[in-house]
Parts: structure tokens; C-alpha cells; sequence
């Protein structure tokens, strides 16, 4: 079942408490609680765009982050992807990678995108055109990978 999402693509200044306070809710409710103990808030929510799928009844269901180029990495790096609970199922992850990546396009036109994956998630982003980069890495212990969508190739 599809359900209608209404996305907010903000800086982290522009987020407001409200947003905030859901974006890191939603986070700890699943990486730190279903997934174990880190620490989420890194200091790199600041240079990031924040990515908020909200459903009709105004609860967020959906979230990322996008970390600007020269951060972390040379390119753009989506993170901290997650869907609630509830929403998991429907499709929402795909539709909500698919908008995060249409929005570092937007943003940084003809630049790659990278990306720290679990590694369990890797053929999930091989659909996006992220390929691996590398061997398995533990991250807060669980198996990651770094994953690169390359700069689309110009054509002459």
C-alpha cells in the first residue's frame, strides 16, 4: 500500500525544534534502540541537509540526511536512512532513497554521491547504481560498506 508522503528538504538551521526533535526521535527509536547503543547526534548534522517524510496525518515515517561534499567525503554522502517501524513493508525506503538521491543531483549536478551501507543493504543500494568501494568495515558492530553512485559520464 502507497501511502502519500510530503517531504521537507531542509538545512539543519532551518529544521525548527519540532522537526528536530522528530528527526532524532525517529534516529534513536531505531538505530539506537532496535540496533544497539551509539552515540547518533556525530556533529555532522549541521553541514547536512535534512530529509523529512511526513504522512497525511503529519507523522514522520521517513528520514536522511545528506552531508554537503568535503565533509566527510569528497562527494555528497546519504545517511542516517531510515523509515519508521510502522512504515516498513510499503515501499517508503525505496521512494525515500530515490528523492534523496534526485536531491543531491539537484544540488551538486554531475558530482558522484557516496554512501556508508550496512552491508546486509548492499544489493538494496546496487538498484540506486551505488556499487561497492572496498571490503566490509564494522561500524558500531554491524558490517558496513562504503558505496559509490559515480558522477554521470558526459557526453560529447
Amino acid at each position: 500500500m502507497t501511502q502519500a508522503v510530503h517531504w521537507t528538504w531542509s538545512r539543519f538551521g532551518e529544521l525548527g525544534v519540532d522537526n528536530l526533535y522528530d528527526a532524532l526521535a525517529l534516529r534513536c527509536r531505531v538505530f539506537v534502540l532496535e540496533q544497539g547503543p551509539y552515540l547518533d547526534p556525530d556533529g555532522v548534522d549541521r553541514a547536512a541537509w535534512h530529509l523529512l517524510g511526513r504522512d497525511a496525518a503529519g507523522v514522520l515515517q521517513a528520514y536522511l540526511r545528506v552531508v554537503d561534499p568535503g565533509v566527510k567525503y569528497a562527494e555528497a554522502s546519504i545517511g542516517r536512512v531510515i523509515t519508521s517501524p510502522e512504515a516498513r513493508g510499503t515501499g517508503l525506503g525505496r521512494r525515500l532513497v530515490a528523492e534523496g538521491v534526485a536531491r543531491c543531483v539537484a544540488a551538486w549536478p554531475g558530482r558522484g554521491i557516496r554512501i556508508s551501507a550496512q552491508a546486509h543493504l548492499e544489493r538494496f543500494y546496487g538498484g540506486f547504481g551505488f556499487g561497492r568501494v572496498g571490503s566490509d568495515y564494522l561500524e558500531d558492530n554491524i558490517p558496513h560498506c562504503e558505496m559509490l553512485k559515480p558522477a554521470p559520464k558526459e557526453t560529447p
